[in-house]
């Protein structure tokens, strides 16, 4: 929105202000740095011993120790359960956590020079049930004291499932679909070709998402090296920023222990032929392949920590190039060669903890990555040419990326931490269609936290976060020059209060201000407040009410570029889209035997303002070509309602049997509030056409919204013998109740248009076979001599013929077998 000249003063106080402590948090964080050679040194001491199953004393393996009030001081137990952690000389407190544990809190006095040894038994969820520490609320808790849902997925479930890419996994977590690489969290945003993403994407708690186009890009995420994934569900802008509309994914990598680490990771497969009436458009085997490694270490002294990882991934594609029609010979000379996918991915992690300053680390991140992709927009046809594209409508690139992250911490033993976290990060795109484009976006974030001993523990914390982003690109001269920037400047502060040990309580505020080429400027302050209670010994309830924000992003706003015979078309007066929801939900700990783990159900209601939306329509004046396609406009109010429920648990039979499960349920009612308001106008031929839900939808009768699946499970389970496991996923989602009416229009001016356009066809898919997908995924492993390990997995195990989202068709089956070392 544009600001008035009353307003402009106030904004320009606060910006002012904001810059200000902007600049303070970065001379405390060079002075906190100088403290680190002015500082005597300080000798270490060591705490170290094994971590044993109570019941069964079997070791176990992966056991998370640290140091409570500094998370950067920890370890993590070996293959035999042995750990060994050091830590400067002083008092603390040490956390022990194991999934399905009950988590200890060991208090140890460390005397320099020396080694204090130690068995800990952890007893399986019997009085307690703490699953894991989490952070994506900002504060370290155990996941039943966080007052929003949150799923977390570990590395093992990574591991077993070949994962190359991680949103492939994301899309396994309860109430989370991924389509076009944009992740939607129960219900909260249609398909948008992965554009103006309504979820924030962390790592490290550093964004992932591009700048200009709000695009998270997975393929820039190290696999190889996650300790777990925690997604928040729900409006999330307080905690996260603009973009967490429906909820946030933060992904957490894991650093060094005492021990060098090191994993390598070799596969390779082949796509089988599709079902009928699809059918096979390459010669021979259609292969995909692929190396990854990990390494990880403690240098010298054990006060540096190393990790260096990197992979190479190569893949023919399941999609084959354009195809000749027979009245449409234009294929803009693409071959199927063309269509293959390469990666290479080299990154690393270097941190140093301070032995002048205790708490003081400092260190930078970095990755670079060179890629070859091909992305559909659309498919040549809905039977035979289902694995084809459609000649236009593919998008050609050869990408570079590159970012680098210089950090310090410093965490008080006064319960005091500042944190300076930063990102430099460089994309260079060369494509096809004119969409070439360069980003450059510098992201800094100062935060400070502190527990209040002398208040019962209240705990605050506080931060300023500025993002700047310039791109160019041609796409976007619709702004009036290929140049365009967009900056983001936030505060926020948290603070949360535990009663007891049975309620939990906190509150937070966010002040957005965003500035778009100097001309566009908006102000946004948002709220939220969240409870947990312990009812019983096993029961959690929680109740968190939050609103949610999103600036529209360049591409939204200046796109103008062509995709096949349609366009997609710039909208300069987008304004920002707006959220709130409320949520009441249980978390039931329970043990049946063996079987252990925890049910979570949950109520939610979600409510957008100023709704923005991927429309097709005739956009364009007459005379120009296309004067068809796509257009992002808002399209008032809409609601989303629903229960979200996840079922996770492990069971150990016997010495040698393990079972591990995961499974989520989410219905969803995603409405339109404002049916019939017009909220833009086509230039169809013959008049303009007024655009409401009601003129511009299929089926608008129940008001449903547009691309939305009412019912989805998710599934994995995993039955363990001794070396060998054996493990089934299971994902299913119902039919598209609705979509843009101008999609079937657009297929009937193609199919009549005499022959200059090739057909788009969706129609008959749509009517016969959206009857809702379920895809079945299944691995079999087999480790020996300790650190090897050989696994076979097929993805869409039954080979189903699907779509996700229109004109899109999803993989067929392939088949792998992955080789892993690790010592």
């Amino acid at each position: 929105m544009k600001v008035e000249p009353a307003n402009r003063s106030r904004i320009a106080v606060l910006v002012s202000a904001l810059s200000l402590l902007w600049v303070r948090s970065l001379l405390l964080t060079l002075f906190l740095f100088a403290n680190t050679f002015l500082c005597f040194a300080q000798q270490n001491g060591i705490f170290s011993g094994k971590i044993v199953d109570k019941e069964t004393n079997e070791p176990l393996v992966g056991a998370n120790i640290y140091v409570k009030k500094n998370l950067t001081w920890g370890a993590v137990s070996d293959y035999n359960g042995y750990f060994s952690l050091s830590v400067p000389a002083g008092e603390y407190v040490f956390t022990i956590s194991f999934t399905g544990m009950k988590t200890q809190n060991i208090p140890l006095k460390i005397v320099a020079d020396s080694t204090i040894l130690m068995n800990i038994q952890m007893q399986p969820f019997s009085t307690q049930f703490e699953e894991v520490v989490v952070r994506a609320g900002r504060f370290d808790k155990p996941l039943e004291d966080q007052t929003v849902s949150i799923e977390v997925i570990h590395p093992r479930l990574i591991e077993a499932k070949n994962t190359r890419s991680v949103e492939t996994i994301l899309d396994l977590t309860p109430g989370v679909t991924i389509l076009d690489d944009e992740p939607q969290i129960r219900g909260g945003s249609g398909f948008t070709f992965g554009v103006g993403s309504k979820v924030a994407v962390f790592i490290d708690d550093l964004p992932i998402i591009t700048g200009d186009a709000g695009k998270p890009d997975w393929s820039l995420i190290p696999v190889e090296n996650i300790k777990q994934i925690e997604v928040v569900k729900g409006a999330s802008s307080v905690l996260s920023g603009s973009a967490a509309l429906s909820g946030a994914i933060y992904i957490r990598t894991e650093f060094p222990g005492t021990k060098p680490l090191t994993k390598v990771w070799i596969y390779g497969g082949f796509y089988s032929a599709p079902r009928e009436p699809a059918t096979k458009w390459w010669e021979g085997t259609n292969l995909l392949g692929g190396a990854s490694f990990l390494h990880s270490q403690q240098l010298g002294d054990g006060s540096t920590d190393l990790v260096v990882g990197g992979v190479y991934l190569a893949d023919e594609s399941y999609i084959g190039a354009p195809k000749p029609g027979p009245l449409v010979n234009d294929t803009l000379g693409i071959t199927d060669k063309d269509m293959a996918n390469r990666r290479a991915r080299f990154n690393f992690n270097l941190r140093r903890r301070s032995k002048k300053k205790e708490g003081l680390n400092f260190g930078i991140n970095g990755n670079i990555m060179h890629k070859k992709q091909s992305t559909v927009f659309a498919w040549l046809d809905d039977t035979t040419g289902f694995y084809r594209a459609y000649p236009g409508a593919v998008h050609l690139a050869n990408t570079l990326t590159m970012y680098f992250d210089p950090f310090i911490n410093f965490y008080s033993g006064l319960g005091v931490g500042h944190s300076f976290t930063n990102r430099i990060l460089y994309n260079d795109v060369q494509a096809n269609l004119n969409q070439s484009n360069r980003v450059l976006m510098v992201y800094n974030s100062y935060r400070f936290s502190k527990t209040f001993a002398n208040v019962g523990d209240l705990q605050f914390i506080s931060g300023i976060t500025s993002q700047f982003t310039a791109s160019h690109s041609n796409m976007y001269d619709a702004s009036g020059s290929p140049d365009n920037k967009i900056w983001n400047l936030s505060a926020y502060m948290e603070f949360e209060k535990k009663i007891g040990n049975a309620v939990n309580l906190s509150f937070g505020m966010r002040l957005e201000h965003f500035r778009l080429n100097d001309s566009i400027r908006d102000l946004k302050p948002i709220f939220r407040f969240g409870a947990s209670l312990k009812m019983l010994q096993e029961t959690y309830v929680r109740a968190s009410i939050g609103q949610g924000y999103r600036f529209p992003t360049i591409t939204e706003r200046y796109i103008r570029t062509t995709v096949g015979s349609s366009g997609v078309f710039n909208n300069p007066d987008l304004i920002s889209e707006t959220s709130w929801n409320a949520e009441l939900g249980v978390k039931q700990g329970f043990k049946f035997n063996s079987y252990y783990g925890y049910l979570d159900i949950a109520f939610f209601y979600q409510e957008y303002n100023n709704t923005i939306e991927y429309l097709f329509g005739f956009w364009g004046e007459p005379i120009t070509s296309p004067n068809y396609g796509f257009k992002f406009v808002n399209t008032g109010r809409s609601k989303v309602t629903g229960i979200d429920i996840s079922l996770n648990g492990q069971a150990k039979f016997a010495k040698y049997f393990e079972l591990n499960t995961m499974f989520g349920y989410t219905y969803t009612m995603p409405l339109t509030l404002d049916p019939d308001l017009v909220f833009a106008k086509d230039n169809k031929p013959g008049g303009n056409n007024e655009f409401s839900y009601i003129t511009t939808s299929v089926d608008p009768s129940r008001n449903i919204l547009k691309y939305r699946f009412l019912h989805t499970i998710k599934m994995d389970m995993e039955f363990v013998y001794k070396s060998f496991a054996v493990g089934l996923s299971l994902k299913y989602f119902s039919k598209i109740e609705n979509l843009d009416k101008a999609i079937f229009d657009f297929e009937d001016a193609t199919v009549q248009s005499g022959g200059t356009l090739q057909a788009i066809l969706y129609r008959n898919y749509f009517y016969n076979n959206n009857n809702g997908n379920t895809i079945l995924d299944g691995r079999v492993s087999y480790s020996f001599r300790e650190h090897h390990k050989l696994s076979l997995i097929s993805d869409n195990m039954l080979n189903r013929w699907y779509s996700l989202r229109p004109l899109k068709a999803e993989p067929m089956r392939n088949i792998t077998v992955q080789y892993s070392l690790n010592f």
